[in-house]
């Protein structure tokens, strides 16, 4: 008798065509190829870092790979070459420096090092970067003194912005400079250069600028004598006075002040010795008359 063989359905089943639909999917292909491992070795290594003393093991030759590195010959900085600066500003300069050279330039923080050097006061500005060959340049601009500043606490040098440069003892340290005294002086440094420069006509030795109530300068001479200048063009208000002197000798008499605040009108303080004389020379003449 012959054998029959059950003939077999070569179709899958439903749970193996879904298995295999799921496995032509990329996103799961890509998940079974790279999501996996990556899982698997987090998984190992958070197992292997939860002990902290590899913890710790590992930090400290990441830190020790990282200071070979820093420190390797090619990245030192060992000198400092300072251009532009007197020898007082240097000596700042060297004594404010924070670092210690030779010193690794992933240390030194250039920004920071600016701005410390622009604070000083005589430093209007500076510029660093690190030079070939392991040497932090300094460029250095100083702020020009201009005038000299009397205040109630001393002498400050100040530049033509204004600012502070440095403080002297006497007048006498620096006979270079103008004298200017006042609040609110320092602020209008330029104007008073100004003015100093077209009094040079006068022909006398100007003994400084005092600023009255913030708003105008007075133009003090050698012997007392004063130049009240308007808030608005002094300038053009102390040339009339050097015109006016030139005809009349003006500032060659015995007077106190020359007030040219009101330009329509100018007006002159006599000394008190000049105005007696005056007051008796007018009564001589009302008592001829």
């Amino acid at each position: 008798m012959r054998q029959v063989i059950p003939r077999v359905d070569p179709a899958p089943s439903r749970l193996s065509y879904r298995v295999q639909r799921l496995m032509l999917t990329p996103l799961y292909r890509r998940l079974i190829r790279f999501g996996l491992p990556v899982l698997l070795l987090a998984g190992a290594a958070a197992i292997y870092l939860s002990d902290e003393g590899r913890r710790v093991a590992l930090a400290d030759q990441a830190t020790e790979i990282r200071r070979q590195i820093e420190t390797r010959p090619e990245f030192m900085v060992r000198l400092m070459a300072i251009d532009g600066a007197s020898e007082s500003v240097q000596a700042d300069i060297h004594e404010i420096f924070p670092y210690d050279l030779p010193a690794s330039s992933f240390d030194l923080d250039l920004p920071a090092i600016r701005t410390m050097l622009e604070d000083l006061p005589a430093v209007a500005q500076a510029t660093v970067r690190i030079r070939q060959g392991g040497t932090l340049a300094v460029e250095i601009t100083e702020r020009q003194p201009v005038a000299l500043w009397r205040t109630r606490d001393g002498i400050e040098v100040v530049d033509i912005e204004g600012e502070s440069i440095a403080s002297v003892a006497t007048r006498a340290a620096r006979p270079d400079l103008p004298v200017m005294t006042g609040d609110g002086a320092p602020a209008h440094v330029a104007q008073a250069l100004e003015i100093l420069q077209a009094a040079r006509p006068l022909g006398q030795d100007i003994r400084g600028l005092v600023r009255m109530g913030e708003r105008r300068w007075d133009l003090v001479l050698q012997d007392g004598k004063r130049i009240l200048l308007p808030e608005a063009d002094p300038v053009r208000a102390l040339e009339r006075v050097i015109v006016l002197s030139g005809a009349h000798d003006m500032l060659e008499r015995d007077l106190v002040a020359i007030d040219m605040r009101i330009g329509t009108r100018p007006t002159i303080r006599l000394s008190e010795y000049a105005t007696e004389e005056w007051w008796r020379i007018t009564s001589m003449t009302s008592g001829a008359d």
